[in-house]
């Protein structure tokens, strides 16, 4: 038994000292570590000969007398590269073809004067409507804009065409035939609420009557790729609601003739990209508008 102890007791000694290993360890990687961090900081001369050559024939071609001689390893000083004079490269200047130029300003010239003889034709052919206040003809740089009154086309809450707007609407028809533009057909109403089986809300009542006035202009031989119905509702007002006046006024579908460079369809990109170009003004005629005037 005390040859055990004494055994044991001798093993838990050496146990004891197995640190010194790991410090030993720690001592030479912190050895190496030193050794690298001096060699890193240690200058090699024939390096720094090397970059300060390489610097000195970038500069010579536009350096003055300050500039450094060739063969020297003196460092660079700030006084010597403020006296340095960079002289700009001359790049050759893109050259565009008069041809396209000319193209783009054509196709803008006929875009718009397309649009004013579309505005122009609206005018003489709508004249007795205008004259009565229930259209109104408005030309702007994209499109031009046919102001119809509500009261015109429609029964109050209804959103079938009514005989009186036939003839008009006949007219119109006649008149967007001769033209390729994309037509669009908005439908508008005041903020007095519907809610009927039918009509559940002023959105189902617009987008209807513009639905309606789009199946006529088909039925006059107007192609259905050129054709859009659009609702919206109460929004998008020009009067206030709050008054009779306003209301009739906001009552509205307006059919707008839109130009070709801003059409989804009717034309390809490459087509469309050559009527594209606000910054060229074309001569055309001053915009005509005619509004309708509340009634009282």
């Amino acid at each position: 038994m005390a040859r055990r102890r004494r055994q044991r007791h001798h093993e838990e000694t050496e146990q004891h000292e197995r640190w010194m290993v790991s410090y030993a360890d720690f001592i030479t990687l912190l050895f190496a570590f030193f050794v690298v961090m001096y060699s890193m900081s240690s200058v090699n001369e024939g390096k720094y000969r090397v970059l300060s050559t390489a610097i000195e024939a970038a500069f010579a071609p536009v350096a003055d007398k300050n500039a450094i001689p060739s063969g020297s390893s003196s460092v660079i000083g700030l006084d010597t590269l403020a006296s340095v004079t960079i002289q700009p490269i001359k790049l050759d200047m893109p050259v565009v073809p008069k041809d396209a130029s000319a193209a783009l300003s054509e196709e803008i010239i006929k875009e718009r004067q397309l649009l004013n003889n579309v505005s122009i034709q609206f005018q003489a052919a709508l004249k007795p409507f205008m004259d009565q206040n229930q259209v109104a003809v408005k030309q702007h740089d994209f499109w031009v804009e046919l102001e119809m009154n509500s009261e015109l086309l429609f029964l109050s809450g209804e959103s079938e065409v009514s005989n009186e707007a036939y003839p008009m609407l006949k007219k119109v028809a006649e008149v967007v035939s001769g033209f390729p533009n994309m037509i669009n057909v908005e439908g508008y109403s005041d903020n007095v609420p519907i809610n009927t089986v039918k009509f559940p809300s002023n959105w189902d009542l617009s987008s209807a009557r513009a639905t309606s006035v789009v199946r006529e202009l088909i039925k006059d031989k107007i192609s259905p790729e050129r054709l859009a119905a659009v609702g919206y509702g109460e929004f998008h007002q020009i009067a206030d609601n709050a008054t009779e006046a306003g209301r009739f006024k906001n009552r509205r579908v307006v059919l707008l003739v839109m130009s070709q460079a801003f059409s989804r369809y009717g034309m390809d990109d490459k087509e469309r990209a050559l009527r594209i170009n606000s910054g060229v003004t074309a001569p055309f005629a001053a915009p005509n508008t005619a509004s309708i005037p509340s009634l009282k």
